[in-house]
């Protein structure tokens, strides 16, 4: 049995090789970038960045865990990304909440993020060119679609051109201990998703809604006998103690989000598109528009709708589909829904979220 120097030595070469082998993908990530600014092209390929992470995970026979092979070659992009050209991502913040460690999550820590108060004031800062792209959240598993997002979508003319799909674990966070606890905040989402361990276990705490997680954070972070409920990470920002994880009612709590841009990445063959459109107000026109997806074997992934506020008992109608507007089974779609339609538009195709 080898001993322990041994193995040691074999992993020294090891991470010789590959810092390497980073260095020569780095140097071509350069050469691609000076490719991509003379052809005009943007350094952030959303679908490129998705076949490239599909394939590796793929390949992966493991031991390393596919979560972990993520992590890896989401940072291992991100360096090379900001190489071939910085990037600059506006978030729906403030820093620590949930929006934002998606973002990183997503886009890797090579990446100029900064924070945004408003869902509309990440659209203004990409449709104003202050930002090359924007992510918001779009839905959650336990508590649906989020309003603002739909509605800037209808307003807006940015593109989807990614979506994210992260984990949602609800941690309680304070500097008391937990039979201290008189008050909690958070989001009033995050609070309902954790009704039920709340009462529980805090029956008599006073639970207070605030604008986000960080927020609520924050403000544990300032008062005595009181807590947060947020990420473990913000925890490390403010000061503040674990004391339980995943308090969360509903098990895969998961939230949706979407990154928004000014164009439709190519397709990758394993894409998602998302519609908007509204109908007149008369029996039957809404299953003849959908009847079109059903007509070309399209799998449809989510409606929602939100009132045309012009317009009273009129709606507008929101559509994620498979497919790309690229593909043929997909134009013809579009092409029958547009005739029953008073209004289509593309608000985006994109890879499908690697889970």
């Amino acid at each position: 049995m080898k001993r322990i120097e041994e193995l040691r030595r074999e992993v020294d070469s090891l991470d010789e090789q590959i810092l390497s082998l980073l260095n020569k993908r780095a140097e071509i990530a350069m050469s691609i970038g000076k490719l991509k600014s003379s052809l005009g092209q943007p350094s952030y390929s959303p679908s490129r960045e998705a076949q490239v992470l599909g394939r590796m995970l793929k390949l992966n026979k493991g031991p390393l865990p596919p979560e972990s092979l993520k992590a890896i070659y989401s940072e291992i992009i991100s360096a090379c990304r900001r190489l071939e050209n910085p990037i600059k991502v506006a978030y729906l913040g403030p820093e620590f909440s949930y929006t934002h460690i998606a973002c990183r999550h997503y886009f890797g820590h090579s990446v100029e993020l900064y924070p945004v108060p408003t869902v509309q004031d990440v659209f203004v800062e990409v449709e104003r060119d202050n930002a090359d792209y924007g992510i918001v959240p779009i839905e959650n598993t336990a508590e649906g679609e989020v309003n603002d997002t739909l509605d800037m979508l209808i307003r807006s003319n940015v593109k989807i051109c990614a979506e994210v799909l992260f984990p949602i674990h609800h941690c309680l966070l304070a500097k008391c201990r937990l039979e201290e606890i008189k008050v909690v905040y958070s989001r009033d989402i995050a609070l309902a998703q954790c009704k039920g361990w709340l009462s529980r276990n805090l029956p008599n705490a006073k639970l207070f809604p605030v604008s986000s997680t960080a927020e609520g954070a924050r403000r544990a972070a300032n008062e005595p006998y009181a807590a947060a409920i947020g990420h473990m990470l913000a925890a490390e920002k403010y000061g503040l103690n674990v004391l339980a994880t995943n308090i969360e009612d509903m098990a895969g709590n998961k939230t949706r989000f979407l990154v928004l841009g000014k164009e439709i990445p190519p397709p990758t063959g394993h894409d998602k598109t998302s519609i908007l459109f509204s109908v007149a107000h008369r029996p039957g026109t809404l299953y003849r528009a959908l009847g079109a997806l059903q007509r070309y074997n399209i799998n449809m992934t989510m409606i929602a709708s939100r009132p045309a506020r012009h317009t009273p008992w009129e709606y507008f109608f929101f559509v994620d589909f498979q497919g790309h507007v690229e593909d043929e089974p997909v134009k013809m779609a579009l092409d029958e829904m547009r005739k029953e339609c008073l209004f289509l538009k593309v608000l985006g195709s994109y890879p499908e979220a690697i889970e």
